[in-house]
């Protein structure tokens, strides 16, 4: 089957759509080279560019602490994934069971409700500390004392509060008339919220998730407070014995990088809900 051909003045306005986006593709090119040369000239001619550049901007010291960062950004990276599946499954749990209904749930809905509270409230970075060297002071058998799996567990708790009220948001926006409808066909809640609300609720809060993931990217460096000797850490190593905060530039650059990728498939799915709710 082929389709009819366009008339002549739908192709006009095709090309001409088309001239307008290249259009506005130059401008948006060239106000950007514009705008980055006058930002670099002015920044080059500060009276103390040259000691920025030989304290912050040395590349023979970025080369030279570049292995040992890159070999701390692989903890982090390990960190990120462990942590990022504990705190989807985590989340998820405190989620499901803040949903519960009855009043023979209320101790577990109060338990959630308390530990979404209480690590919503706490700082990361003293959830770290807390967790980190209080755990280990306790001497518990069994208990692991590495600080990356310690700083790992701290980011699952304090993350999974925040994350399970973006699931409970997303369960909440579904129309009760997708769960009465489940339940007319015979579902148990049980089968109504796998196969008929968590589905719909994932789609819609996937967005504030793929964000709360971009942000913890960035604290995962975190648990070199605690003595895990990740990028920070090794940045802060190579700056010692090189005597150069050039190390840390960096380590903040490959967050950036790790970053990066992860905040556009962000704005494309935020993109892709848009149009579907538009449509």
């Amino acid at each position: 089957m082929t389709l009819p051909a366009l008339s002549p003045l739908a192709l006009d306005r095709a090309e001409y759509r088309r001239s307008r986006a290249r259009r506005s593709t130059r401008i948006a090119l060239l106000s950007t080279v514009v705008f980055a040369t006058a930002l670099a000239v002015g920044l080059v001619n500060t009276p103390g560019w040259p000691r920025v550049q030989q304290t912050f901007l040395d590349p023979q010291d970025a080369w030279a602490a570049l292995p040992a960062v890159l070999t701390g950004l692989w903890l982090n990276i390990r960190v990120l994934v462990v942590a990022e599946i504990g705190i989807l499954i985590l989340g998820l749990a405190i989620a499901l069971l803040r949903t519960l209904r009855g009043p023979v749930f209320f101790p577990v809905r109060a338990l959630a409700i308390g530990y979404v509270d209480l690590f919503r409230g706490v700082p990361l970075l003293i959830a770290l500390y807390l967790i980190g060297f209080g755990v280990p002071g306790l001497r518990l058998q069994g208990v692991p004392t590495d600080v990356a799996v310690l700083g790992t567990i701290a980011l699952i708790l304090v993350y999974s509060a925040y994350v399970s009220e973006v699931f409970r948001a997303g369960i909440e926006s579904v129309h009760p008339s997708q769960r009465a409808a489940a339940r007319s066909l015979g579902l148990t809640h049980r089968q109504s919220m796998r196969l008929v609300i968590l589905p719909q609720a994932v789609r819609r809060v996937l967005p504030p998730l793929l964000n709360d993931f971009v942000a913890l990217q960035k604290d995962v460096g975190l648990i070199s407070v605690l003595g895990a000797v990740d990028a920070i850490r090794a940045a802060q190593i190579q700056s010692a014995l090189l005597f150069s905060f050039t190390p840390y530039v960096v380590a903040g650059l490959l967050f950036v990088l790790l970053a990066i990728p992860t905040g556009r498939v962000a704005d494309a799915v935020a993109a892709r809900a848009a149009r579907r709710e538009s449509a």
